[in-house]
């Protein structure tokens, strides 16, 4: 019998008790022991005999000593085998006899054994399977384990007595009946207070992280974008809707001082010639929120720190001359650090204010102080342990503010000899933002003005600051013109409307209190504005000063606020309380008034087209009450956007954003590190051969902007032309600058600049490319001669040396003019003389390099045709035949980039044969003389293939293009319905592009991604 056989037998006999053996034709080589009829055991000996291929078995039954009648009756029995067809006798053909006599009452015995054991192993099981298991597959149904009676009947009563077994029972619930309970902490306020040491959270940030992805930046935990595809939507609430955006990352600084001595300080970080400052007329009252860009003290246009926005408190009469007054500056968390340190300098702030009031951790618990070897626990990896011991606990308050910030360090700053007192109220306040036409509609349905409160009301209450408010009449009176102004607001179609950086201050009521039971998006009320005279005294004059006034100013009152604001589960429980269900909660002088201020927020005010896009109001609250507020905007049908929502609003409007826009401040460019070593590292995720070989594309920096080699490179080249050859003509009038191009070429210079690299060539196939790198590279020999014989005749040294961005407004609006094509009238192409602006001369030109000479200048790019640009995408010169093959055909889409040559393979493969080498030597192998020639070379720099390494070539060369500037910002805009985008162009580059361009061709300039290597066209256009 084969081996598969024997074990499929043995395995069906596995459960036969050892007395009884069935006889199947064959035994297992060992002894088995029979019964006869009284129950005597026999041992039975298998011997088998080979005879060529076949094989017999025979078994001899060997008598034991037993008497006699045992004897007869084994003689007169049969032995049968098992053969090919069937049962047979034993070898002799011969059949035992049946025994003559048995024994009952031990036949009876012996047969009651097998059958117990029979019924003992029909009812035992064999395997883990239940009843329903060891059906036929076509015999199972759905639901079997659940429903017994979908089992056959002769199953049933097995099938349900295995339900009612303890092991299928349902387990017991357990304390924590789903994964996400036993996820929560039984404190869940203390956890979420543990989770904000790190990363500060937002009031609204439970609500983000349901419906937003999360991203850690800045030291806060901020909803980058929704988890719906919403792009196209939140484009639509910008421009008919609303959007909703939580901006209380935000930080606030807060001076305190004598206003002379304020302005006094501040006036040497910023300066007129970028625009408005902080002494401007309408934004010193208090009626209007101001912007400018803050600078290092007395380093214009270097030393850039960021842009800010500043609001004055309001004087409450017209006229007033307090001396003390408040000044906030809201600025991005990246530029908190440097911008307070420079404010602290200037205004000799340096003496730190200690607080008396001790702040509580609100972390550690009672249990916490009496057993500290948790904290070690904590420190050797161990999983926190939650115990039942909340009865014992004190209540833990909720983080409302900055949860990171430490107790001992100070917050607030004062001068000795000026008196201003600095205070950094990050995280004190919520800031909200709504954009779109149906702001006000969503305002003035969202919130109420407070009642005032009257003598006759005697009951206690909180907010004992608002009653005392009520009893002053012009209080009063001032709260109802307020709330007039507020009332105007709900039927005005649009913000752009309205003056740019009005302020409103308001106090409302809590606004839980009118959330509507169903909600629906709030529309415009025209019926509203029936005061046509009103309405237009607001539109032309925007809000008195006095009504500017708000009580969020006073951190007393913005204290008593959010201490005693009335927890949802109170207000829920009155809400329950009510006779008649649904019906509107009054609750008197109890309810809670909170002091708002309303800021207007500019839409697109540069450029020619949409103005006014993208407006809307922002929303100062006290802290504590962020959800409060957010619950009932989105009720009212605003839309949320988040950290990209903000960075299309501010494409769409033109404007850089913060802090990857700017070059130039210190935030900028830590921003740009961190953005190329992410690029980066998903780079060398993908393996060569699926990702883009950019030095073949001719891609210099596919991952961060060189913006000092870029300004670097082109004043060395204008200063080479200076000294160069420079032909006058002066044709109609015109002196204009006429470039000869540089015959000379230098092969020494390519090879200085290409030193790292072994191989020696043109890093291009197009034959020209030689003649473009060799011309730049002595061009910038000749302008280090130059540099070197004529050290700096202008009236700032510190400022030629290092880089800065064109913010002057009086220089951007003439490079603006000087950028536009002269398609109507040549007075656009020379500059309008009559409007103020001069003409595109070559002394304008240098006038303009003596103070700029490495200088940034912020453009706009509009595709004429196809394509969508990206971020890093690269700006470029046209040559001449683009130009006129452009003239020729309308459809032309633009030169193609030749495909360079990558002289660092051999590099790579060298790297490799030196780790080889490297391995063998560890394995204990000597190299070859050859080898260890190799690996004695000196160490270069791990080259990854498609970058390029080490220091950089003429960045402004190294294509057949002239490089012009990079992309920051760039994609398909929903706005003007083809690709656009916005970065940063050389103004040396610029005005030399622009001298050597007839006038009706100004303003042309090419587009290449980097993984590509397809130009496009485009215009440049610089907004002001």
């Amino acid at each position: 019998m084969s081996t598969a056989k024997e074990r499929k037998h043995a395995k069906k006999m596995r459960n036969q008790p050892t007395n009884v053996t069935l006889s199947s034709g064959f035994v297992a080589q060992r002894g088995v022991k029979h019964h006869n009829g009284r129950g005597k055991p026999f041992q039975a000996q298998q011997q088998e005999s080979h005879s060529g291929s076949s094989r017999q078995r025979q078994t001899k039954m060997t008598p034991h000593s037993l008497p006699e009648p045992d004897m007869n009756e084994q003689s007169s029995s049969k032995v049968m085998f098992k053969k090919k067809g069937g049962w047979k006798a034993g070898p002799e053909g011969t059949s035992q006899e049946i025994p003559k006599y048995i024994t009952a009452s031990t036949f009876a015995q012996a047969r009651a054994a097998e059958i117990s054991a029979m019924v003992k192993a029909v009812t035992q099981k064999s395997s883990n399977s239940l009843v329903f298991q060891t059906l036929p597959r076509h015999m199972r149904r759905r639901a079997m384990s659940h429903n017994v009676k979908r089992l056959p009947r002769r199953l049933r009563e097995m099938a349900q007595k295995e339900a009612e077994k303890a092991v299928h029972q349902k387990k017991e619930h357990s304390k924590n009946k789903s994964h996400k309970a036993r996820r929560c902490h039984l404190n869940r306020t203390l956890e979420f207070n543990r989770r904000q040491k790190k990363n500060r959270w937002l009031e609204t940030h439970i609500w983000h992280a349901k419906r937003f992805h999360m991203v850690k930046k800045w030291g806060y935990c901020l909803g980058e974008r929704p988890t719906v595809k919403s792009h196209r939507a939140c484009y639509r609430a910008m421009t008919n809707l609303c959007l909703l955006q939580d901006l209380s990352y935000y930080c606030c600084l807060e001076l305190k001082g004598k206003e002379e001595e304020i302005l006094k300080a501040l006036s040497q970080m910023c300066s007129t010639d970028t625009g408005l400052t902080f002494a401007a007329v309408h934004c010193l009252s208090g009626r209007r929120q101001g912007s400018l860009m803050l600078y290092r003290a007395n380093k214009y246009p270097g030393g850039m720190l960021g842009p800010v926005t500043f609001i004055w408190n309001s004087l409450k009469i017209p006229g007033d001359t307090c001396e003390n007054r408040q000044l906030w500056i809201w600025l991005h968390p990246t530029l908190k650090q440097d911008i307070l340190e420079e404010i602290k300098t200037v205004c000799l702030c340096l003496e730190p204010i200690k607080s008396n009031v001790s702040i509580p951790d609100p972390l550690l618990t009672p249990s916490q102080e009496k057993n500290p070897t948790e904290l070690a626990d904590k420190k050797s990896g161990k999983k926190r342990k939650r115990k039942d011991d909340e009865e014992n606990l004190k209540p833990i308050k909720k983080i409302i503010g900055d949860g990171t910030r430490d107790p001992c360090q100070p917050c607030s700053w004062i001068s000795p000899a000026t008196g201003i007192i600095i205070s950094d109220l990050t995280m004190e306040m919520n800031r909200f933002r709504l954009i779109g036409p149906l702001s006000h509609s969503i305002l003035t349905k969202a919130l109420k003005a407070a009642s005032v409160h009257t003598e006759e009301e005697d009951i206690e209450t909180p907010h004992r600051w608002w009653v005392d408010t009520c009893k002053n009449p012009d209080s009063v009176s001032l709260h109802r013109r307020q709330e007039a102004v507020f009332e105007l607001l709900g039927g005005i179609t649009s913000p752009a409307e309205i003056p740019t950086g009005t302020i409103l201050g308001l106090t409302v009521g809590d606004p839980r209190i009118n959330l509507p039971q169903k909600w629906s998006k709030a529309l415009s009320s025209p019926e509203k504005c029936q005061d046509n005279e009103k309405v237009r005294q607001l539109l032309l004059e925007g809000v008195p000063v006095e009504c500017a006034h708000s009580f969020i100013w006073n951190q007393d009152i913005c204290k008593s606020a959010t201490e005693n604001k009335i927890s949802d589960q109170d207000l829920n429980r009155m809400r329950s309380e009510l006779l008649v269900p649904g019906s509107q909660l009054v609750l008197g002088p109890q309810e809670s008034k909170i002091p708002i201020l309303l800021i207007h927020q500019p839409g697109k005010v540069t450029g020619e087209d949409r103005l006014g896009w993208g407006s809307g109001w922002d929303i100062l609250l006290p802290k504590g009450w962020g959800m409060a507020f957010w619950i009932p905007f989105i009720s009212g049908g605003a839309r949320v956007g988040g950290l990209k929502e903000a960075m299309v609003h501010s494409q769409y409007k033109r404007l850089p954003s913060i802090p990857g826009d700017f070059p130039d401040c210190p935030a900028g460019v830590l921003f740009a590190e961190e953005q190329a070593k992410n690029f980066l590292e998903k780079y060398k995720r993908r393996p060569p051969a699926k990702r883009a070989n950019y030095v073949k594309l001719g891609t210099l920096t596919p991952f961060h902007c060189p913006w000092e080699q870029l300004t670097l490179d082109w004043e060395s080249k204008v200063q080479a032309q200076d000294s160069s050859t420079v032909a006058l003509s002066g044709e109609g009038g015109d002196a204009r600058i006429h470039r000869v191009p540089l015959a000379a070429v230098a092969k020494k210079a390519t090879e200085k600049a290409l030193q790292f690299s072994e191989e020696a060539g043109s890093s291009t196939s197009d034959p020209r490319e030689p003649e473009v790198m060799e011309t730049e590279c002595q061009d910038q020999e000749i302008g280090m001669k130059v540099t070197e014989q004529s050290p700096g005749e202008n009236h700032t040294a510190a400022t030629n040396s290092q880089l800065c961005v064109l913010r002057s407004r009086k220089l951007l609006k003439q490079l603006s003019a000087w950028c536009g094509p002269s398609s109507e009238s040549s007075r656009a192409a020379q500059g309008a003389p009559g409007r103020g602006q001069q003409e595109l001369t070559r002394e304008a030109c240098l006038s303009i390099l003596d103070h700029f000479p490495r200088a940034l200048v912020w453009v706009r790019l509009s595709l004429l045709q196809k394509g969508s640009p990206e971020p890093h995408t690269l700006i470029c010169v046209p040559a001449e035949e683009d130009i006129l093959q452009l003239g020729q055909d309308r459809r032309y889409c633009g030169p193609q980039e030749p495909r360079h040559s990558d002289p660092f393979k051999s590099m790579i493969s060298k790297q490799k044969e030196k780790k080889k080498m490297e391995k063998r030597q560890d394995r204990g192998c000597a190299p070859s003389p050859s080898e260890a020639l190799a690996i004695g070379a000196p160490v270069q720099e791990a080259v990854t293939l498609g970058l390029w390494p080490g220091p950089l070539p003429a960045v402004i060369s190294h294509c057949s293009r002239a490089l012009l500037g990079f992309v920051t910002q760039g994609d398909f805009s929903l706005a003007v319905g083809h690709g656009e985008a916005l970065g940063f162009v050389s103004v040396t580059g610029l005005l030399d592009s622009l001298c050597s361009r007839p006038p009706a061709t100004r303003g042309l300039v090419l587009l290449r991604s980097p993984a590509s290597l397809q130009y496009r066209f485009a215009r440049i256009a610089i907004e002001v």
